[in-house]
């Protein structure tokens, strides 16, 4: 076959200027000014995102381009970065006033809608928006306020007026006085096992055991067995790293927060025996952006503790910016590196690569934070603790139709029923138990019948359910199954990171199809299997968990 000789192509004239949107003088004049001496390492993107949308109200498309030209970065990653999580403000006339009504399950019971709906009424704000869960479920609804050139602050068991009175005063200091101080933890024997440690008392091997020995679990969900974790990661070569996964974002969970602001400095030690078991090099602590206070708490503490000859590793305090999707461990992982939260493939895990390709121990922080008594009170202390024959305690952050909602401290293997009646108060005036939830949103749900299953790791599977974070949603009788279901899956599906397609359109198609007066109950049995079974990770896997739930347990209310 004869082919014709290439013509050599023509060169074009020198270009005046490079490819792509040119950094504007006066925004990278204001983007150099506001980072300073900072270092520009990609991974701290998110962090300087967050200083320009601070100190702007948002992030325009000036600042952008400034912020990747004075990085180094391509602006589309920078732009898809800031564009990916929901607190950023991507504008160029962002309002001076921001107000976010949580719309998760717990507030929408203590009505959310309504003082969205009065709010909006009052012109309270130019922009009002519906955000996911804050935190702050036993004290729901729960507002966010947001004013340029003011620390974020937050309006619990919100109403319109409460709302408007926070706006016309002044913020409150951001930092929260902990419960237990370092002076006050140290006096009441606090740090002694990390002392211990450090003195070569223990063994990194026989902190393990100890772990192994006492039953502690991974408590963020996932419920893996700690001793078991660090063990992996130990015997990777190095460099190690430590990732503290403090993106407590599963509607209806806020045991972390709880302990951070009581007690944090049980936490701190429990961090720092685990970077020193697996001889971690650094520390990253990954905090999710609406705990703000404590996240300024943390800082003082760590500053106090940076004093002492205590704190022997780098510790990275690294903000999210709102992404439920961050709190899956190498999504966690990708926020960390500055990028989007797009969930990693496995294997390899975390404990092989993981942060920056280093083998990395990833623990919530209620694991961290029962590590010091597990190993100073003794493994049988800890394992002696349950119900039922399980071991353990568990921290269950109970919201919903309760007298007394909060977190509570209670043995391993309670049941649902015995939670509410001996540590909640019984049920609210008014309520009858109708259902439950065991584990927030993804967790699945129960009717009142099987309100006497122990509550722990393994015990709930059977009925479709599992325990996850421990957060206990109790419903009553005034509470539509219906409703609860629409609710949950328009949380997934404002989450999905959009990775897969079965998590991406399967969730749209849900609560597309929930719209409708009668649901079509066949083909949203068909979209969950397909969500369950094809997603790339558990959110996705878990998003049709209360809607198989409510189809088994309340087939009348589903047609």
């Amino acid at each position: 076959m004869n082919t014709p000789p290439l013509t050599p192509r023509r060169k074009s004239a020198a270009r005046a200027f490079p490819k792509g949107r040119l950094a504007d003088e006066k925004a990278l004049a204001e983007v150099r000014a506001l980072l300073g001496d900072r270092s520009r390492q990609s991974d701290l993107l998110i962090e300087h995102l967050h200083l320009i949308n601070d100190a702007f109200g948002g992030l325009s498309k000036a600042h952008l381009a400034a912020l990747a030209c004075d990085m180094g970065l391509p602006l589309a990653h920078v732009h898809e970065t800031a564009t990916f999580y929901y607190n950023f403000i991507v504008s160029e006339t962002p309002p001076p006033r921001v107000i976010r009504v949580c719309d998760s399950l717990p507030c929408a019971l203590a009505g959310a809608r309504a003082l969205s709906d009065a709010l909006e009424r009052g012109k309270a704000a130019p922009l009002i928006q519906h955000a996911a869960c804050m935190g702050r479920c036993d004290h729901g609804p729960v507002v966010r306020l947001t004013q340029r050139g003011q620390p974020d602050r937050y309006v619990t068991n919100a109403t319109a007026e409460r709302v408007t009175t926070a706006l016309s005063q002044a913020a409150p200091p951001t930092a929260p006085t902990p419960g237990i101080d370092l002076a006050t933890y140290r006096a009441g024997g606090g740090y002694g096992v990390l002392e211990a440690c450090l003195a070569g008392e223990y063994s990194p091997n026989e902190i393990i055991v100890k772990l192994d020995d006492g039953g502690l679990r991974g408590l963020g969900g996932a419920g893996f067995p700690s001793g078991r974790k660090w063990r992996m990661v130990r015997g990777e070569p190095g460099p190690r790293l430590l990732a503290v996964n403090g993106d407590e974002s599963e509607p209806g969970t806020f045991k972390d927060r709880h302990y951070l602001l009581a007690d944090p400095h049980r936490f701190l030690e429990g961090m720092l025996i685990a970077a020193w078991a697996i001889e971690a090099e650094e520390i990253y602590l990954y905090l999710r952006d609406e705990y703000a206070d404590i996240r300024a708490l943390l800082d003082n503490e760590l500053a106090a503790l940076k004093a002492t000859a205590l704190l022997t590793r780098p510790v990275h305090l690294r903000r999210g910016a709102g992404a439920y999707i961050c709190g899956e461990e190498s999504a966690m992982l990708e926020s960390l590196e500055g990028k989007r939260g797009l969930p990693r493939h496995k294997p390899p895990f975390p404990s092989q690569v993981g942060l920056f390709g280093c083998p990395t121990l990833i623990n919530n922080i209620e694991t961290l934070y029962w590590t010091p008594e597990v190993i100073a009170r003794g493994a049988d202390w800890f394992a002696g603790q349950g119900r039922r024959g399980h071991q353990g305690l568990r921290s269950f952050s109970v919201s919903g139709r309760v007298r007394e909602p909060g977190v509570k401290l209670a043995p391993a293997g309670i049941t649902a029923r015995e939670l509410i009646d001996e540590f909640c108060g019984g049920m609210a005036d008014g309520h009858t138990l109708k259902a439950y939830l065991p584990g927030g949103a993804s967790g699945g749900l129960l009717p009142a019948r099987l309100a006497d299953i122990a509550l722990d790791f393994g015990t709930l599977e059977e009925h479709g359910c599992f325990i996850g974070s421990a957060a206990i949603i109790v419903l009553s009788q005034q509470d539509a199954i219906r409703n609860v279901v629409r609710n949950i899956m328009a949380f997934f599906e404002h989450e999905s990171c959009g990775q897969c397609t079965p998590c991406r359109l399967g969730t749209q198609k849900a609560s597309q199809l929930m719209e409708d007066a009668r649901w079509d109950s066949s083909l949203l049995g068909e979209l969950s299997a397909c969500m369950a079974d094809a997603s790339i990770c558990g959110l996705g896997q878990a998003a049709p968990n209360v809607l198989r739930a409510a189809r088994r347990y309340f087939p009348d209310e589903m047609t």
